[in-house]
């Protein structure tokens, strides 16, 4: 081996290990800890007692149980804050998440879910190291808030079968579209349960709203979770409740895994870790940009989301995202830090090793509250109206993306989303190239009706490439074609192969065609797909349109004298 070779490699081998090293937890995560720890503690606690209720909710209404719910939350939050590559993501179960595990649990048992998060956690953590976090960058804004709103109305409709009847689940009877699920529910409702459950849903409601305008820092929807908790204890009702939850949290312990079922557990688990990652990093980026927190690694969250899958599975708990709602309120009750992350799972481990007796006698249908009114401050009305009046293709992409996320599958939304207003992002694109015939500047010349120039400007890449190629060789009456390429922008090598066919394709019917202004970073394109051997000659590519003038006018004359001898 040489000395270069060698050096190579070992350069090779330090990246590697730098990249290794930054996925990572390192000292570097604490650095402000001695500046921000106050300020961590208490979002940490605020943030705690808002998830609590989130997470018994959506654990019940993935099919699962308020148990399911509340390991996630500890577990996935504390591997996810330490592993991962923001400074204040709070992880945990979400309602994008419920909204793909509701399929899966009524098609393969609740049992299923831990093996899902398992193996949806792997495939995270090796899109992390595979350095695929920076992807979702690639999701247009529209296409974001479709499918928000899509879930939103998900998670409402979702908690319908919750306050009609105690015996029903999102997850059991109905079918596994959120829509037809509610409608079936109301169909069966219970007339004596449903005036119970609205009244306790209602109260609920009202806490959560009225609760901030006396004083933000106030927990509505504890205060309205334990207010109807209370009364359902003092009055004779029919209200549902959670039912006995552990008072400690389970041992971890390996998923069974039969190879005969693998099969149908890896499509689930495709999905799931890919709305894991979309919404993980999308939710990262959003809090990077909501204060000072220091910058994301999305390729180190990813990892980091891995690990929290993985560890949620092990105790029997459900798939693990970065949650938006949850993350913003750690921010906004000051979180600078992963302490603040950590101390939001410790609050909630307090809960189930302090109060699990009277967590079990929440109603259910107090749940369906929170999460139905969470469902309704998901969507922000102006982001709405301001999509719907920017452009016809980023409000057809946000519609679309809405309505198959609601009547079909959340990933396929996204994909279709992004499809969508990638199509239209390449037509307005494709729009912009445009072709020019210039007249010459300066003393006309005689020969100046034998030549065109011809300006080509914009992008040329593959979705104009046709038009162009019909604009420049639809030309008839001329002997020589001056091509102007200083103003081209982006080239690919469909459009570089269409310059060849247009020189190939004019120089078969005689017509003469000289390139003008090759830009430098065009050049090696050019000469490896042909443009420039496609030239009649050498000498016909030119640095100005001076020089290029000249020798078409003077082949012309040469050519008017060959016709006149």
């Amino acid at each position: 081996m040489s000395r270069a070779d060698a050096a190579s490699r070992g350069s090779r081998t330090a990246r590697a290990a730098a990249y290794a090293r930054s996925l990572l937890p390192s000292p570097e995560d604490y650095r402000g800890l001695r500046r921000t720890w106050r300020g961590d503690l208490v979002a940490g606690v605020t943030v705690g007692i808002v998830a609590l209720p989130l997470a018994l909710g959506f654990g019940v209404s993935s099919g699962l149980t308020a148990e399911a719910g509340l390991v996630t939350a500890i577990v996935a939050g504390v591997l996810a804050a330490v592993f991962g590559g923001s400074h204040v993501q709070v992880s945990g179960p979400t309602g994008a998440m419920v909204v793909v595990l509701v399929p899966i649990v009524a098609s393969l048992g609740p049992g299923a879910v831990a093996t899902v998060s398992l193996l949806a956690g792997i495939l995270v953590l090796v899109a992390g190291v595979l350095r695929l976090g920076r992807a979702v960058s690639f999701i247009p804004w529209p296409v974001i808030e479709g499918f928000t709103l899509g879930i939103a109305v998900i998670i409402f409709l979702q908690q319908v079968p919750l306050l009609v009847s105690p015996r029903l689940s999102p997850a059991g009877e109905h079918s596994s579209n959120a829509v037809v699920a509610a409608a079936q529910a109301i169909a069966h409702a219970d007339g004596a349960y449903v005036p119970w459950a609205l009244g306790a849903a209602g109260a609920v409601i009202a806490c959560m709203v009225l609760a901030p305008r006396i004083h933000p820092a106030i927990p509505g929807s504890l205060i309205g979770i334990g207010l109807v908790t209370v009364i359902a204890l003092v009055v004779p009702d029919p209200l549902a409740v959670i039912g006995p939850l552990p008072a400690t949290l389970p041992a971890p312990a390996l998923p069974t895994l039969d190879p005969a079922e693998l099969g149908h557990l890896l499509l689930p688990a495709v999905t799931v870790a890919a709305l894991a990652a979309i919404e993980s990093l999308l939710s990262a980026r959003v809090a990077a940009s909501m204060a000072d927190t220091g910058r994301y690694d999305p390729d180190r969250e990813l990892v980091g989301q891995g690990i929290a899958s993985i560890g949620s599975g092990l105790f029997a708990g459900m798939p693990a995202t970065g949650a938006i709602a949850r993350t913003a309120v750690n921010v906004r009750s000051g979180g600078r830090s992963r302490l603040a992350a950590i101390v939001h799972a410790a609050v909630l481990l307090g809960f189930v090793l302090i109060a699990a007796g009277p967590v079990s006698t929440i109603p259910l249908a107090a749940l369906a509250a929170v999460l139905m009114l969470t469902a309704v401050r998901m969507v922000h009305g102006a982001t709405v109206r301001s999509i719907l009046r920017s452009t016809r293709s980023d409000a057809l992409a946000f519609v679309l993306t809405a309505l198959v996320t609601v009547s079909f599958d959340l990933i396929v939304a996204v994909v279709i989303g992004v499809v969508c207003a990638g199509f239209f992002a390449l037509r307005n694109l494709s729009r912009a190239t445009s072709v020019h015939r210039e007249q010459p500047s300066g003393e006309p010349a005689p020969e100046d009706v034998h030549i065109a120039i011809v300006r080509l400007d914009g992008p040329l890449f593959f979705a104009a490439a046709d038009r162009v190629f019909d604009a420049v060789t639809g030309l008839t009456g001329i002997s020589v074609v001056i091509l102007r390429m200083s103003r081209l922008e982006l080239v690919d090598a469909t459009g570089a192969r269409v310059l060849t066919e247009i020189v190939q394709t004019l120089e078969r019917r005689g017509v003469t065609v000289l390139i003008k202004g090759v830009q430098p970073g065009h050049e090696e394109l050019f000469r490896t797909v042909g443009v420039l051997d496609s030239l009649h000659h050498q000498n016909h590519l030119f640095a100005d349109l001076p020089s290029a003038l000249e020798h078409a006018r003077s082949h012309v004359r040469r050519q008017s004298s060959t016709r006149s001898t």
